[in-house]
């Protein structure tokens, strides 16, 4: 049976103008103009020394509309970013107040404005009748995890270049062939001078607790344990604690992590994608 879920963390911003294709491809590290009608992918918006400010999917409706999915917590200040200079091109950004709903596995005929097929989930937005619920919106979040994509919350806006957070892995969210965007100086420099050394991971570990977002991991070495890396986000379903976390991209094939709270092991998971020449 399919995880029917409201996706009640999310958010929908609207782009719409004559002008707002031109806008989002100055803004954003995606490169909206190659983005077909119906299409979508996740993307990012830097500040000016090129940190990630926000992350969404952008979802293009047709030439001159677009929506942005993202977090709750993101959305304030997305909305002051977003509309920082677009008082000088004609294009309007405003919060749409509707419902976003996940299925993971197959879809069982819930008709919605849009919908997106992402490999094994679906994700509908505006449904167009009531919807049956059977599953937590944490159950989401952990597939994202699981799929290596970053879950940033406002606590880690303005702290990692977008290939600290693995997204020149996932989908179209960054192009190194368009022309400039905000941070775009950081983010060539991070790819063609090695200037990255930072990538994300998922680990896990059983605990039925929980873990403070921007805390830190302990590695084990020789001489004992010290600190490393930043707890991203996290997220405990059925007594499994699940972690992203930023770390060093070079780390050694056997190295050991704990949790400093309580000295819990924690096992790093396999990417479903590779960080090597990226």
């Amino acid at each position: 049976m399919a995880d029917i879920i409201n996706l009640k963390q999310y958010r929908i911003i609207e782009a719409s103008g004559a002008e707002v294709e031109k806008y989002l491809q100055g803004q954003l590290t995606c490169d909206v103009s190659k983005l077909e009608i119906g299409q979508s992918t996740i993307t990012a918006h830097c500040d000016p020394k090129g940190k990630v400010s926000s992350i969404f999917r952008l979802i293009r409706l047709s030439t001159e509309q677009f929506y942005l999915l993202i977090r709750v917590d993101l959305l304030p200040e997305a909305l002051e970013q977003l509309k920082k200079y677009a008082v000088f091109s004609k294009i309007t950004f405003s919060h749409i107040d509707t419902q976003v709903i996940g299925i993971i596995g197959e879809n069982t005929n819930i008709s919605a404005q849009i919908q997106l097929k992402l490999d094994d989930r679906y994700l509908l937005i505006n449904p167009q009748s009531a919807v049956d619920f059977n599953a937590d919106f944490t159950i989401w979040d952990l597939a994202d995890i699981q799929a290596g994509y970053p879950i940033l919350t406002n606590k880690m806006q303005h702290e990692f270049i977008p290939q600290a957070l693995n997204l020149q892995c996932l989908e179209h969210a960054i192009s190194f062939h368009k022309g400039c965007y905000i941070g775009q100086e950081t983010v060539a420099r991070a790819k063609y001078r090695g200037a990255n050394k930072r990538a994300m991971y998922t680990l896990k570990t059983q605990n039925d607790g929980t873990v403070e977002i921007g805390s830190e991991l302990e590695m084990q070495l020789e001489n004992g344990w010290r600190k490393t890396g930043v707890i991203l986000n996290a997220v405990n379903v059925n007594g499994e604690l699940w972690l992203q976390a930023v770390m060093n991209n070079q780390l050694e094939s056997n190295v050991k992590f704990r949790l400093p709270e309580n000295g819990a092991a924690l096992e790093i998971c396999p990417l479903p994608y590779s960080l090597e020449d990226k």
